[in-house]
């Protein structure tokens, strides 16, 4: 029987307490209700969590929306090799601001969903890995670790029961490179954060070549409440394949830029009223559904649902589910540029494709933007992505592939008419905004 899905839009579960200034305390987190689902989770067999959340159908909240549980399930329960949980924490995205504040006002949530996620894998050590560009939301998570240590909930004997485990809260450097997950472990290693070739997969070799499970800051989170009410009342959210609910940052040129969590299905346009839309009354020129890595869209897509399957459909991706809008005065060519210079910086160097690729897309594009670009080089800039798409150690290479065509696809008189006139001189993005796609 399919369950009954909710019609509500906005739904606080995650947010729910925020407003509480003392939530991030044992004493408040527990006033809400927290660590119940611990002991929930505790009188169930790892399998039985781990098929909880199979048939809850929770996805990974980091951007690539695999199965949550169907990773869990990959970790061999045989061998004499430990299992470890490691959380990604670093969120570096650009237009990413969800799990930071999750860690700042709710911490506990993430603990208990650490906690729950080892027993499930049964992984005697985990590691919660912070950008250390954000030292307030390493402190507070580290403070929730020591609480719930003190109380019995992490260290021998969990909860009174037979089962043990550390949780190690490490602060990163600051590199957008490891928010990939086999950079990540590198960097937990105490190596340089630089992707590792796959297979293997870090659930068959992962931390210290042992099997390892990595999750987002807020799958974890979801973990509790799937716990507490079970697999048919998380699908009663969302969409049959994008089920659950949803930290939906806002920002960019709104007039309230903020974390709005509603079930998966709302559109980008309920969404911008729900962030008192453009700001100063302006349109809508374009908007990215899930950080910068992600194809843009236009106005005309705003009554899209926001699912893994819509979105894919309309050509992008849900990425971490973090809209940034961008209204009529934004020059596109610009924003290109800006993009691709991060990527440039952020490039690891280990791969020839992202290296190379992105130096020679970053010159190209500065030459665009100061109005002596030539139409040949939006073939070469074309090719360039091409050569960098799928063909670099990890996704940081996919991402710098995205931007230029996207735009393409959308604004390619902008990129024409940059070959004339530089973008902030004389160029109106305004004035010649497109009402159709062009197509290429």
């Amino acid at each position: 029987m399919a369950a009954k899905r909710s019609s509500q839009k906005l739904r606080p579960i995650i947010t729910e307490h925020w407003d509480d200034p003392n939530l991030f305390t044992l004493a408040g987190y527990q006033k809400v209700g927290g660590y119940k689902a611990l002991k929930a989770a505790l009188k169930k067999t790892p399998d039985q969590v781990i098929e909880l959340v199979k048939a809850s159908g929770l996805r990974g909240r980091g951007g690539a929306g695999f199965p949550t549980g169907m990773k869990w399930g990959f970790v061999p329960k045989k061998g004499d090799k430990p299992r470890y949980l490691v959380v990604n924490a670093d969120e570096s995205e650009p237009g990413a601001c969800k799990d930071v504040p999750l860690m700042l006002a709710d911490p506990h949530l993430l603990v208990e969903g650490v906690i729950i996620t080892s027993y499930a894998i049964e992984a005697k050590e985990a590691f919660i890995y912070i950008r250390g560009e954000v030292p307030e939301a390493v402190r507070r998570v580290s403070w929730a670790v020591k609480e719930a240590r003190e109380a019995g909930l992490i260290g021998r004997n969990v909860a009174g029961s037979d089962y043990s485990l550390e949780v190690t809260v490490h602060a990163g450097a600051g590199a957008y490179i490891c928010g990939e997950e086999t950079a990540l472990l590198d960097s937990l290693e105490g190596f340089r954060g630089q992707p590792r070739l796959k297979p293997p997969f870090p659930a068959v070799a992962g931390l210290y070549a042992a099997p390892t499970v990595i999750n987002n800051v807020e799958t974890i989170a979801n973990v509790p409440f799937i716990v507490t009410n079970g697999a048919e009342w998380f699908r009663g959210y969302g969409t049959e394949k994008s089920p659950g609910f949803k930290l939906w940052a806002v920002s960019g040129h709104v007039e309230r830029p903020g974390i709005y969590e509603a079930p998966f299905g709302i559109t980008m346009r309920e969404l911008l009223d729900y962030a008192g839309g453009v700001r100063y009354g302006r349109d809508v020129k374009f908007w990215i559904p899930g950080g910068s890595s992600v194809p843009m869209l236009t106005a005309e897509h705003l009554d899209i649902p926001l699912t893994y399957e819509d979105l894919a459909a309309a050509g992008t991706m849900l990425g971490t589910g973090t809209p940034m809008v961008f209204d009529t005065t934004t020059s596109v060519v610009k924003a290109v540029t800006r993009w691709l210079e991060f990527y440039k910086h952020e490039s690891c160097g280990k791969c020839t494709p992202c290296r190379e690729g992105t130096y020679w897309v970053v010159d190209i594009l500065q030459r665009f933007e100061q109005g002596d670009g030539k139409k040949t080089e939006l073939k070469l800039l074309d090719d360039l992505s091409n050569q960098i798409e799928g063909r670099s150690f990890c996704a940081l290479g996919d991402a710098a592939a995205t931007p230029f065509p996207a735009a393409m696809k959308y604004f390619a008189d902008e990129f024409d008419l940059a070959t004339k006139t530089p973008v902030d001189k004389t160029f109106d993005p305004a004035a010649t905004m497109l009402k159709s796609p062009v197509a290429v």
